[in-house]
């Protein structure tokens, strides 16, 4: 009972992220502000005041959208996988050891997703424009969005430091990525 309540917090924990994240999505994706906030938004050269993908022009549209993607595919597929490993969570045929591995995996996958998050916001943090995270048991990949000259060994080991902070893997495990045209 203890492990079976042990999945759902961990499904309604995974569930949370994803809703936060649908909505820090939408909200980067919708310049013109909340509809219901009435105030017109300040532009500045062209951009909006505050929107540093129109000020600054480094990224393109074509890979904000590869990283959005990225990121919605990668929370799909994780959706797709929770709910076929909760069908074996509720099903009542199914013996103690199916369900106990069915949480496992669960709770593997919501930690997951967390680091995935933390790793994607130190990376922006340190002046990359955009990253994605893919963590896994073994390995962990970073896909980070071409700067105007290519990744140097000092990017690259920031980038492994956070990885290995935040993932506790080590740096043979880690492949980062630049994200082509």
């Amino acid at each position: 009972m203890l492990k079976k309540r042990g999945a759902i917090y961990s499904v309604i924990a995974l569930m949370l992220c994803a809703a936060v994240y649908l909505n820090w999505s939408y909200n980067q994706n919708n310049p013109e502000g909340s509809e219901g906030s009435g105030a017109a938004p300040h532009t500045v050269n062209g951009g909006l005041l505050g929107e540093s993908l129109l000020v600054s022009g480094d990224i393109s549209e074509s890979e904000i959208d590869y990283f959005a993607d990225a990121r919605l595919s990668r929370q799909k597929a994780r959706d797709e996988a929770v709910s076929i490993l909760n069908s074996t969570i509720e099903n009542a045929n199914s013996d103690e050891q199916a369900v106990a591995a069915a949480s496992a995996v669960i709770e593997t996958m919501a930690n997951n997703a967390m680091v995935e998050s933390r790793i994607e916001t130190l990376v922006i943090a340190k002046g990359y424009k955009e990253c994605v995270a893919y963590v896994s048991e073994d390995s962990v990949n970073i896909i980070i969005a071409k700067k105007s000259e290519q990744l140097q060994d000092a990017d690259v080991a920031k980038i492994k430091d956070i990885v290995i902070d935040e993932a506790g893997v080590s740096a043979d495990k880690i492949k980062i990525i630049e994200a082509q045209d």
